[in-house]
């Protein structure tokens, strides 16, 4: 599977969990051998503009995470665009689904899933989208942005039983006729991390789940980065993600 990653999010880039350091490192550990790590662009003013207004843009820029948040968005992009011929991962920092329109908080800055299916819908290589946001914190920003669009659907499940979150989830993939689905993918409600509710197996589930409903579709399906904070369990949670969402390759490129 591809999965694209850049050097530059090892850096801190500020105070907040989703930069602190070890975090990337401990993911990369994890998934290095089975996957395939691939470059990406940033993402342009005009790909950033279809989501957000210009003054939203411009106080990222005063906060001096403009170049890391456009990175990010890059890297969502470039998964959605490989999505439609086969599985991707944006293993993307900041992370975007706290982001709205012209406000963002939840150290996020742009939102990575609506620029990436925005520059799908308006490119014409999709009509209709999916997105299942299983972070342990609802996407609040996702919903203000896509959440009245009539191509989008979008599920965050919340349960406080493990077999009612998952039966929430089998459920709402096996309805959907999206052209694509794609994933707010954040760890942190595992067992081990903050929300103490899902196992890494789950993970490798709800993959294997999305895969099967866009192949049914005849669609395409790619995950993004989201939360995940206990860095001992974040890369084996990954990778069973990337697992169940597509076959991982032998070996790294």
């Amino acid at each position: 599977m591809k999965v694209y990653f850049h050097k530059d999010f090892y850096e801190v880039y500020t105070s907040d969990p989703a930069a602190a350091s070890g975090r990337m490192e401990a993911i990369v550990r994890a998934i290095e051998s089975h996957v395939t790590f691939s470059t990406f662009s940033p993402a342009t003013d005009d790909d950033l503009l279809r989501v957000h207004p210009r003054s939203h843009i411009d106080a990222i820029r005063r906060e001096g995470v403009y170049e890391i948040a456009a990175l990010a968005a890059g890297g969502a992009i470039a998964a959605a665009e490989t999505s439609l011929n086969e599985p991707s991962f944006a293993l993307i920092r900041p992370p975007g689904h706290h982001a709205s329109v012209d406000s963002c908080w939840g150290f996020c800055f742009f939102n990575n899933m609506a620029v990436s299916l925005h520059r799908l819908k308006s490119s014409g290589r999709i009509k209709t989208a999916f997105i299942l946001d299983f972070d342990l914190h609802f996407g609040d920003g996702n919903v203000n942005i896509l959440g009245s669009e009539p191509w989008v659907e979008i599920l965050n499940p919340e349960a406080s039983h493990r077999s009612t979150y998952l039966n929430q989830v089998q459920r709402a993939l096996e309805a959907t006729t999206a052209d694509v689905i794609a994933v707010s993918a954040g760890f942190d409600n595992h067992l081990e991390d903050w929300g103490g509710l899902l196992t890494t197996e789950d993970y490798r589930t709800m993959g294997a789940w999305v895969r099967e409903a866009a192949h049914r579709n005849g669609g395409g399906c790619y995950g993004i980065l989201e939360g995940g904070y206990n860095h001992a369990v974040l890369g084996e949670n990954v990778m069973a993600f990337i697992e169940g969402l597509g076959e991982p390759e032998a070996t790294a490129g």
